[in-house]
């Protein structure tokens, strides 16, 4: 069940109506600091994997990630069939959640994104609030449009994951509240 101000319990994060002084905040507490390789390297290998447990216990008031919009993703493993919680920043597009399968600028697409891929079906949390969701790849103009957004409002953090990222093309994944 949704309100106004959420998708399926997961709070709209519209970056479309942003204004700047918020990019400016971001990219000073976000992009700027966590721009950096030791920053990064922090974040995801000591910050990122007990934001789900941080998360869950302070349901869902407190995140490791406090300038950007933090979901926790659950998916089944397109491999192993277990469950995989994995946190991410992400924002809403009209009435689906929006997520960018960057992987820090890696040269490989994250896991979460073949398990999406083998396994549409997932479900969206923030602390106890969330739901079921079915995730499908965006492509084409609509792929760019959300791209460009996430680059020019989410702190610099993806324009900077872009770059390190060589040629692969970061792909956009759009989940949309599953019906039951």
């Amino acid at each position: 069940m949704s309100d106004d101000n959420t998708i399926s319990g997961i709070r709209r994060v519209d970056l479309e109506s942003r204004g700047p002084w918020r990019r400016r905040l971001q990219w000073w507490m976000g992009g700027g600091i966590a721009a950096t390789k030791p920053a990064l390297a922090i974040l995801r290998r000591v910050a990122m994997p007990f934001e789900p447990t941080v998360m869950k216990v302070t349901g869902g008031r407190l995140t490791l990630s406090p300038t950007l919009p933090v979901v926790v993703l659950t998916s089944i493993g397109a491999r192993s069939g277990e469950r995989r919680d994995v946190p991410l920043a992400y924002f809403t597009d009209g009435d689906d959640v929006v997520l960018i399968a960057s992987n820090y600028g890696g040269s490989r697409h994250p896991a979460w994104y073949h398990n999406l891929r083998a396994n549409p079906e997932c479900e969206l949390h923030i602390g106890p609030r969330g739901g079921r969701f079915t995730a499908r790849e965006v492509e084409g103009a609509d792929r760019d449009r959300l791209y460009e957004l996430a680059k020019d409002r989410l702190a610099g953090v993806f324009a900077l994951h872009e770059k390190r990222s060589g040629d692969r093309t970061i792909p956009v994944m759009r989940l949309t509240p599953a019906r039951c």
